[in-house]
């Protein structure tokens, strides 16, 4: 759809952010500099809200791609914005209007289910625009892949979740250890992100699914959580170990699917309809405490679990990069409507990226669960494929631009953020 002269490309970000997603649009700024379609690279501030309040940073003659490609979080911000399911709701002319004025030739967003949403309906709407007014342009829309739960369908695994699963390994082995030194009964719960996908929590099982004995427990949202099973398993553990370890996805639910705990949350929810979690924990450490009476602590690793960059997966940064160039290319070529995902192939007994486009509506506000076949976690076999599918993602120690004494040089463009016409 996009014209032969020279244009615009436009980028943003969108959802939650992870060690990775920089690495994402290090790869568009690459893929998008070395083409002659591209008159300017542009890079909208919290993402589609950076469209809609005329905030933006020109990125055409940006170069310092390594150390944006290390720096956690997003470099652009972001947000929870959901357009309306109306195609007659004004705020859609406004974008395209928007985007009309910035010469825009094709724009990309990166981030995960919800956000795809948003490429979803753009790509839709820009398309009936165009089917009503050929005489028309509308820019290519195009999604690249982003989320730490790693819950994107058409994708083997997403961007940022080798990051996000080698944290979690190499911090549960460190709390094995920790907890181990003391004689007294205890028991530690361990809260891992994931509301509805369990990938996170599987990482953190690695030290047992390697061949370790702990954590002890590991309990995931795609399998029932029964709070009597639970307590009669730490009863049975205690006969012949003293020191428990679980690890808990923050969405665990019981046989009804309710949360686990959900009379102590909130209640509150996202624009996209998802409920705001965290505190099964806490919740679970009370009942232990109460129920059984030991020593109990709960440890919501939290925030931690996405921005911890000093533990950055190279394969992971390497492949963000790389998903965020091919998925520029294929934009500038014309695809539109679709998401960049990355299969998993092989190549001489290997792991192998391989990079393909998803139809975006299969990937939209939809969900990739753990399988079935991987839900008995004390199964040695459903052990070992865990491993061979997390291992490869987590390889590889990432360059550091930050030291401990507080020297950060990490790029930082959201100090520009408020500033009008940041064009």
């Amino acid at each position: 759809m996009a014209a032969a002269s020279p244009k615009t490309l436009l980028v943003g970000q969108s959802g939650g952010p992870s060690c990775a997603i920089n690495a994402t649009l290090a790869g568009v700024i690459h893929a998008a500099s070395e083409s002659e379609k591209v008159e300017r690279i542009l890079g909208t501030f919290h993402g589609i809200e950076g469209v809609l309040r005329d905030n933006t940073i020109d990125l055409t003659d940006f170069t310092d791609l390594e150390k944006l490609t290390a720096t956690p979080a997003m470099a652009l911000g972001s947000c929870r914005f959901k357009l309306p399911a109306d195609q007659n709701d004004p705020i859609y002319g406004k974008i395209l209007e928007r985007l009309q004025e910035w010469n825009v030739g094709w724009f990309l967003y990166i981030g995960g289910n919800d956000s795809m949403d948003t490429v979803s309906k753009l790509a839709a709407y820009f398309d009936e625009v165009h089917r009503q007014h050929p005489e028309t342009e509308v820019p290519v829309v195009f999604g690249l892949p982003k989320t730490i739960d790693n819950d994107l369908p058409g994708c083997d695994h997403t961007p940022g979740y080798g990051s996000a699963a080698r944290y979690l390994s190499i911090t549960m082995q460190e709390l094995i250890r920790d907890t181990a030194i003391y004689a007294l009964p205890s028991v530690t719960i361990v809260e891992i992100m994931g509301r509805n996908a369990g990938w996170l929590t599987l990482a953190a099982g690695l030290p047992k699914f390697m061949g370790g004995c702990k954590p002890d427990i590991v309990a995931i949202p795609e399998v029932p959580f029964d709070e009597d099973e639970f307590l009669d398993r730490i009863r049975e553990l205690q006969k012949k170990e003293h020191t428990i370890i679980v690890a808990i996805s923050e969405g665990i639910r019981d046989k009804n699917g309710d949360y686990v705990g959900s009379s102590s949350k909130s209640g509150a929810v996202d624009v996209f309809g998802h409920a705001y979690l965290s505190g099964v924990g806490k919740y679970l450490e009370h009942l232990v405490k109460h129920k059984i009476g030991c020593k109990v602590r709960s440890i919501e690793l939290n925030l931690m679990q996405r921005c911890s960059a000093h533990l950055a997966s190279q394969t992971d940064l390497e492949e963000s990069f790389s998903v965020g160039a091919y998925g520029t290319r294929q934009a500038l070529a014309g695809v539109t409507g679709k998401m960049a995902v990355i299969r998993r192939g092989e190549q001489n007994g290997e792991y192998k990226a391989i990079y393909d486009c998803e139809e975006i509506e299969k990937c939209a506000n939809q969900e990739l669960l753990v399988p079935e076949k991987w839900f008995d976690l004390e199964n040695a076999e459903v052990q070992k494929e865990i491993c061979d599918y997390i291992l490869p993602l987590i390889k590889g120690e990432a360059k550091r631009f930050t030291d401990p004494y507080g020297n950060h040089d990490y790029i930082d463009w959201l100090r520009y953020s408020n500033a009008e016409g940041g064009r």
